[in-house]
């Protein structure tokens, strides 16, 4: 894949913090996960036509804290342009980036993460109204004590934006 062009990096920092006194049982829920939703504009910037080619990001990004481990999974909902519905020349190649990183005085360190490439395809085969949403796969990672951070973002590279 190439190099993608970094976007909404803001869209998602430090969201959905769990720490040592979550639930702790090996079996969790859904229920037993904190999320917290951040939302975006991203303009396609290979289109100058006269409609509006804007997508809408709402990033829901949700940890868990169970059995010694940290979950993390995040869903992407999107609002696109009508032309977004079975077009698949819009993107050379988009992904999710999920994280969990470890909660620390200064930066946080990344321990865990993994790229989910099925955005591009979600994306590109909006429904009707060029809407839809992709859910990533679930990272997990053995923690120690501490607080732990679910984090992400999107990355875009666009079709005919002049970058490469």
């Amino acid at each position: 894949m190439p190099t993608l062009k970094r976007i909404a990096v803001t869209l998602l920092a430090a969201s959905a913090v769990v720490g040592t006194t979550l639930a702790t049982a090996t079996t969790a829920t859904a229920a037993d996960y904190r999320c917290r939703t951040s939302s975006a504009s991203v303009d396609n910037p290979a289109y100058s036509g006269p409609w509006s080619d804007d997508i809408n990001f709402d990033v829901t990004l949700c940890a868990k804290r169970s059995g010694g481990y940290i979950y993390a999974y995040a869903k992407v909902a999107f609002e696109g342009p009508v032309m977004n519905v079975n077009e698949t020349g819009i993107f050379d190649a988009a992904r999710f980036h999920l994280q969990i990183k470890k909660s620390v005085s200064g930066p946080d360190p990344v321990v865990r993460w993994a790229n989910y490439s099925g955005l591009e395809y979600k994306l590109e085969h909006g429904n009707l109204a060029g809407n839809g949403s992709y859910t990533t796969g679930t990272i997990s990672y053995r923690a120690g004590s501490g607080l732990y951070l679910a984090d992400g973002l999107i990355q875009l590279d666009w079709n005919n934006d002049g970058q490469g």
